[in-house]
């Protein structure tokens, strides 16, 4: 059997469960305000034309985890599981975002932590991809013991692009 790369996870704050096409209101309310993508590379993706195409390639991907805050019972972002193109028969968490409401407490520490718990069932490492230029997502995955591994031009998305790499091992991750 292989890896279930669209589990249902829940925590004492969190619920990841796969996302659906029925999400994409409630995931782009999440993601409706500029403040949420600043430091990111796709600056306008807060715009409905825009959104509309990631959306898309995210339910595509059947392997993203709608982010819900039990408390409130709303989406607040998203992340999904993949195989980067160098790294094949590997995992890789990324394509994540959370509304910038939710930014600098532990709820990205909360969401990875129950999606790198799942991924280290199966792998011995989990590998994180970041624009060069996401200063704020390269600290967040540092906080969480990654270590930046190399740099590459890779085709994650429709066209290659440059990108940091970081690396995870199981051994150390600490919940």
């Amino acid at each position: 059997m292989g890896f279930d790369a669209q589990p249902t996870l829940t925590g004492d704050t969190l619920t990841l469960r796969p996302l659906t096409g029925d999400d994409h209101d409630g995931l782009y309310r999440a993601a409706s305000a500029p403040e949420t993508w600043a430091g990111h590379p796709a600056r306008d993706r807060y715009k409905p034309d825009v959104f509309r195409p990631y959306f898309e390639l995210l339910l595509a991907s059947r392997a993203t985890l709608a982010v819900i805050d039990t408390a409130t019972g709303e989406i607040i972002g998203c992340s999904r599981y993949y195989s980067a193109p160098d790294r094949p028969g590997t995992i890789s968490i990324g394509f994540t975002f959370l509304d910038h409401r939710y930014w600098g407490g532990a709820v990205n520490r909360a969401m990875k932590g129950l999606m790198l718990a799942h991924a280290f069932a199966d792998f011995d490492a989990v590998w994180f991809h970041i624009d060069p230029t996401n200063i704020r997502s390269q600290k967040a995955t540092m906080k969480l013991g990654a270590r930046h591994a190399y740099d590459a031009e890779l085709a994650l998305g429709p066209v290659p692009a440059p990108w940091k790499v970081y690396r995870l091992d199981r051994g150390d991750w600490t919940p």
